[in-house]
């Protein structure tokens, strides 16, 4: 799909790097209206997912009326913990409350891997071990598994926000090994898009990150809408 997108976009209040990114790999002309979910400093846990879910839908809202083609819940870490039947059910619910096609960065994810043929990955996140951990499932959940692994292990948005896509592509370099046919770069903060195809160029094997998983989706996504109802028009 070659024509412009209007996104909707969904992040943490923290998030600086995923709008850039996303205006970058869409359409030109596309256009991008953000809405940042209220979080605090420390990283979400299953305990503070519930109130972090609750604010998204909330401001969801925003996006009902025309002029948005596809939203896109770029919240990577809360589809993680929240599993591929939440993360899902979440996805259901925006689609409820927009009345748009919805995408998330958890489960384009798990299907820009299975179109690459990824079986055994590396992996380069900036969480710590507990969402490391539901990470993993989320990913064995698809038939993936992770073969070598490393993080920044930021312990808080501070930190994470400092990580730049030159330390970014010396972790991937370190994680990446002969015995894995995919890197993919975790998580929607991490800088991404000027490094992609130079890794891709020196591993010569599929490099994928979070933001252009999620692009690359919700491109499809508007694509299929809109093909969707010129049919219906044409019936």
């Amino acid at each position: 799909m070659n024509a412009p997108l209007n996104v909707g976009l969904m992040v943490p209040i923290n998030n600086t790097t995923f709008e850039g990114e996303l205006l970058a790999w869409l359409p030109a002309g596309s256009t991008c209206t953000t809405l940042r979910i209220p979080r605090g400093k420390d990283l979400l846990t299953p305990a503070t997912l519930p109130a972090y879910k609750a604010q998204a839908l909330a401001l969801a809202e925003r996006f009902a009326g025309p002029g948005i083609d596809v939203v896109a819940y770029g919240c990577t870490a809360a589809g993680f913990i929240d599993g591929p039947a939440g993360d899902a059910e979440l996805a259901r619910q925006l689609a409820a409350t927009t009345g748009k096609p919805v995408v998330t960065t958890a489960r384009s994810m798990v299907l820009a891997l299975n179109e690459a043929g990824a079986r055994n990955i590396a992996l380069v996140t900036p969480y710590l071990d507990a969402v490391n951990v539901q990470l993993k499932a989320f990913l064995a959940d698809g038939g993936i598994r992770v073969q070598r692994f490393d993080s920044f292990y930021a312990a808080n948005v501070d930190e994470l926000g400092r990580i730049g896509s030159a330390a970014v592509a010396e972790l991937a370099r370190k994680t990446m090994s002969d015995d894995c046919d995919t890197l993919f770069i975790a998580c929607a903060q991490l800088p991404t898009r000027g490094i992609l195809d130079e890794l891709r160029r020196e591993f010569g094997r599929p490099v994928l990150s979070a933001n252009w998983s999620t692009t690359r989706y919700a491109i499809r996504a508007a694509a299929l809408q809109a093909s969707t109802q010129t049919a219906a028009i044409a019936s």
